[in-house]
């Protein structure tokens, strides 16, 4: 992924426009938006959002067991919070600090992003929105 000084590359571009798409209160993870563009992969993804990513919304992309982005937890929680991201307490949190970043995961079920515009005749079809 490299090109010219300045220039984004084509990879890049393609991910970060599925990135600034999301909407607020919903995530994808790195392998739906690998899936969505049809090339690369998780890894791909992330390398891109590790180079490129802080310029978009980058606390929606997630991990697909529902973690934020590694050492970005905290900052992530509080997008999540102002967004109303639907959350829940991890596995094994600590009693005394549920809310902590490290206890808690996305809920993916609710908060997860398929890709479609809300209303898209797609997902009424397949019996959403």
């Amino acid at each position: 992924m490299t090109g010219p000084v300045g220039e984004l590359p084509e990879y890049a571009e393609k991910v970060l426009t599925v990135v600034e798409g999301i909407p607020p209160g919903r995530v994808m993870t790195y392998g739906d938006i690998a899936e969505w563009l049809g090339e690369g992969g998780p890894r791909q993804v992330g390398r891109v959002m590790s180079l490129y990513g802080g310029a978009v919304p980058w606390w929606r992309v997630v991990r697909a067991d529902g973690t934020p982005p590694p050492c970005h937890e905290g900052r992530a929680l509080a997008h999540y919070r102002r967004e109303g991201t639907p959350l829940r307490r991890s596995a094994g949190a600590p009693e005394h600090a549920p809310d902590a970043p490290r206890g808690v995961r996305l809920d993916m079920r609710r908060a997860r992003w398929d890709g479609q515009p809300p209303g898209d005749t797609a997902d009424r079809a397949a019996g959403g929105g």
